[in-house]
């Protein structure tokens, strides 16, 4: 949007030059002397919409930017890296960013005092990531959400859905060694299913934003390991 709306600029903006230079001499010997490099760059470096009313030369209100929504396929330490890796990469001045996170009702949905000491735990979670965002990105609006699901991934993929989310990055546990994944096959599916693994590959195929999963690739090598629709454990140095 900001390249399309710098051009207009730029292009209004010409439109009142050539006028001025018709007024002072004639038509067919003056030319703009206008450096397509620089409009090009201004183009590159706009973050903002603008449209022009030609009736009364009217200039828009910059348009509103994404909504970013961060959260833990599993643990917490999961959601903070994630919200790291998007506050680096990903976020933007004038982006919104909803940190979520899934409190699990029970089986049969009755609330408990395991339930609301759970769910406290939760916000003051949410709350020290909005911290971190406020110090690094002060710039940027922090909303905080936390929602009751049975399942981690649907309660995601929704609550991204009814807020309009753009971009959902999901923070992902690190691989466990391989004899550590024979035992882990000879569980249940439905016991799988709650682990981060799937709960990151439920958001990535079901949700309607583009979604990624963000894991760090090592102490010593550094960097993260990305997981889209079309890229499997992409290493991105950082």
């Amino acid at each position: 949007m900001g390249r399309t709306g710098t051009l207009r600029i730029a292009s209004f903006c010409l439109n009142r030059v050539a006028t001025r230079v018709r007024l002072r001499t004639r038509r067919s010997n003056l030319k703009p002397n206008i450096n397509p490099a620089a409009v090009d760059h201004a183009a590159a470096h706009s973050s903002y919409s603008f449209s022009i009313n030609n009736s009364n030369n009217s200039v828009a209100k910059p348009a509103a930017g994404r909504r970013i929504m961060v959260a833990g396929a599993g643990s917490r330490a999961e959601a903070k890296a994630a919200l790291e890796w998007a506050l680096s990469h990903a976020v933007q001045g004038g982006d919104t960013v909803v940190l979520l996170d899934v409190l699990k009702l029970s089986k049969h949905g009755n609330h408990s005092s395991r339930a609301t000491t759970v769910g406290s735990r939760g916000f003051k979670h949410l709350r020290a990531l909005r911290s971190i965002c406020q110090t690094r990105r002060p710039e940027v609006k922090v909303e905080i959400s936390l929602v009751e699901g049975k399942e981690r991934g649907p309660a995601i993929v929704e609550e991204a859905r009814k807020r309009g989310i753009s971009l959902l990055v999901l923070g992902q546990k690190k691989k466990r060694a391989a004899t550590w994944q024979l035992l882990l096959m000879m569980w249940a599916s439905k016991l799988m299913r709650g682990r981060s693994g799937g709960v990151a590959e439920y958001c990535i195929q079901n949700a309607s934003c583009m979604t990624l999963a963000v894991r760090r690739k090592g102490r010593n090598s550094g960097g993260y390991l990305i997981t889209s629709r079309r890229h499997k454990d992409f290493w991105l140095l950082a």
